[in-house]
């Protein structure tokens, strides 16, 4: 029987972002280094194909340091960032602990460390209890920051007392809602202070960029990501604010809803930042067994972003914690 014709649009960039391939990389080679087992401190990146790949060549994922028994073996605190008070509970058991934390994201900490220092109230715009907000809130003493998510936050936010105010954002939100919170909060207090740089990574803005370009054009869009992460369900909604009819979110090709996607003409792919490219060529071939497939990619960025593996890493021998 013949297939029908589809046409595939993948967007580009998409996918894996320099701060995940560096948090994965150090999984990788600290397993090769040090041998199984290798802890990790929450998922190393938001996406269950990769942290089940990891845990399968020897990482041991846990929640709390408390989970580690061995303080020989090394723990990897994720790409999202970790609150002070758990590379201080690492030190106090004397772990071998290596920082994974995306460099952008550490940029954001000391951008609250200095505003701090300079008497500041921080605004942190953000989705309360995702990874990054945590790790950020904690580089500061409780009440230095005050969690900005919605327009309505905005509205109800007390006058500063005196209190120069600053605001830093999380790196994965939408570009589209921050700039209008943000305008909102200049507009309140005019004297905000703003990050040198756009806290938004550049990642993310690639991403929403090249999603925007495809939208109007497919009778669908998939984003390969898990539902943890925050980018990859800012790529979903930015898809249907641009005007594509139907846009999901997927893991892999065995959670594609047949009854959405069966009659379309026109798709468009797209990745979260923590998602492989195996997943995304795993759902070209799902299409491919029922339609004639015509693969165009739409760029809209190149990428050339590369973060160093962390120091404990780079060839140096393991630091013995007994001494």
């Amino acid at each position: 029987m013949t297939k029908p014709p589809l046409d595939i649009l993948l967007c580009a960039p998409r996918g894996f972002c320099a701060g995940v391939v560096r948090a994965i990389d150090a999984v990788e080679k600290a397993l090769a280094m040090h041998g199984a087992p290798v802890y990790v401190r929450h998922e190393i990146v938001h996406n269950k194909y990769v942290v089940e790949s990891l845990r399968r060549k020897g990482a041991v994922f846990v929640a709390e340091l408390s989970e580690v028994p061995d303080t020989t073996r090394p723990v990897i605190f994720s790409a999202h960032g970790v609150p002070k008070s758990v590379p201080a509970e690492a030190a106090s058991r004397t772990l071998f602990a290596i920082d994974a934390t995306c460099p952008l994201v550490t940029k954001v900490h000391r951008e609250a460390e200095v505003h701090h220092k300079r008497g500041r109230h921080i605004l942190l715009v953000g989705h309360a209890g995702h990874p990054e907000v945590i790790g950020t809130m904690g580089q500061l003493p409780p009440g230095a920051i005050t969690l900005i998510e919605t327009l309505d936050d905005v509205a109800r936010l007390p006058p500063p007392a005196d209190q120069p105010l600053a605001y830093v954002t999380q790196t994965t939100l939408s570009v589209d809602d921050t700039r209008g919170i943000v305008q909102a909060l200049q507009t309140r207090f005019p004297e905000l202070i703003a990050p040198h740089k756009e806290d938004i990574c550049y990642a993310t803005t690639n991403r929403q960029e090249a999603v925007k370009r495809v939208a109007p054009l497919v009778d669908g869009l998939l984003v390969v990501g898990s539902p943890n992460s925050s980018n990859s369900q800012r790529l979903r909604e930015v898809a249907e604010r641009a005007g594509c009819p139907s846009a999901r979110l997927v893991l892999r090709a065995d959670e594609i809803d047949w009854s959405i996607f069966g009659a379309i003409k026109r798709l468009g792919i797209t990745a979260g930042a923590s998602a492989p490219e195996v997943l995304v060529e795993e759902i070209i071939d799902a299409f491919a067994e029922r339609y004639e497939v015509s693969v165009e990619t739409v760029s809209t960025a190149d990428e050339s972003v590369f973060f160093p593996l962390p120091r404990e890493l780079r060839g140096e021998p393991a630091p013995n914690a007994a001494e």
